[in-house]
């Protein structure tokens, strides 16, 4: 099989992000050029509102109705109901970040976020992701801090290196890769196995949630395992993005071990 070659994401010096006005929306998205997402007035409509709905669904793009002031405070231009965000990111397909992690014979260490909604805590993740040698984040379409300029900026271009694969399921995902031999895994504060006593040398994936309400409890249940993160001094828990630190360093030091 011919390996994939992926596209790197755009530069993040560009100040421009933000596209108004439902023809230039269309024109931007039928040019191909990356859209994180696009926001509707809620009560839009029209020809052009069905087009931009249909090409959205057909790039993957995910939509969200808001209200005309949320639109009003992104922009001056007369944006007609219709306000698209350019990406920062080249999103990936998560199977093919699969097959081609396996294609160069590596063992496959992603990161899931579900929840994380700070750009400066994703980025400082995505620093830890590629110094400790993981390959991958996968995010929902929704309800996750948008990897925009600051996002990337906070990354210090590390989510430049990574490959991001956005999903319209988190579950799916964690069904694609268990298909695939991953194992997914989840910290717990409770967990009664320690973070040092679970074996991050075979493929895995490992989700990370919000600080405040956690990882999604279907989630939980997803996972083939949960761990703590053991702490010496009786405090609420570790910033997410520490979190996230400690983890990846505990899985490269084992697989550094192990080789």
């Amino acid at each position: 099989m011919e390996r994939k070659e992926f596209k790197k994401s755009p530069s993040y010096q560009s100040k421009k992000n933000i596209i108004a006005g439902r023809n230039p929306v269309i024109e931007a998205v039928k040019a191909g050029h990356l859209i994180d997402k696009i926001l509707l007035f809620t009560n839009a409509t029209g020809e052009a509102i069905f087009e931009i709905r249909n090409l959205a669904k057909e790039k993957n793009i995910p939509v969200q109705h808001v209200p005309n002031e949320k639109l009003n405070s992104l922009t001056n231009v007369q944006h007609q109901g219709v306000v698209a965000f350019k990406s920062s990111v080249v999103y990936q397909d998560l199977q093919q970040v699969i097959d081609w992690v396996n294609e160069k014979g590596e063992t496959p260490l992603f990161l899931m976020l579900d929840g994380i909604t700070d750009v400066r805590n994703i980025g400082g993740i995505a620093r830890s992701a590629v110094c400790c040698g993981a390959q991958a984040i996968i995010i929902p379409d929704k309800g996750v801090g948008a990897l925009n300029e600051e996002a990337l900026k906070s990354s210090a271009g590390a989510l430049e290196l990574l490959q991001v694969c956005r999903v319209n399921s988190l579950l799916k995902a964690v069904d694609t890769l268990h298909l695939n031999g991953i194992k997914v895994f989840t910290s717990e504060a409770k967990a009664e196995k320690k973070l040092f006593e679970l074996s991050f040398t075979e493929p895995c994936c490992i989700i990370m949630g919000d600080e405040g309400k956690g990882i999604q409890s279907y989630m939980n249940k997803a996972a083939d395992d949960h761990f703590s993160i053991p702490m010496k001094g009786d405090f609420d828990s570790f910033n997410v993005s520490v979190a996230t630190g400690i983890i990846l360093y505990e899985a490269m030091k084992q697989r550094m071990t192990n080789k």
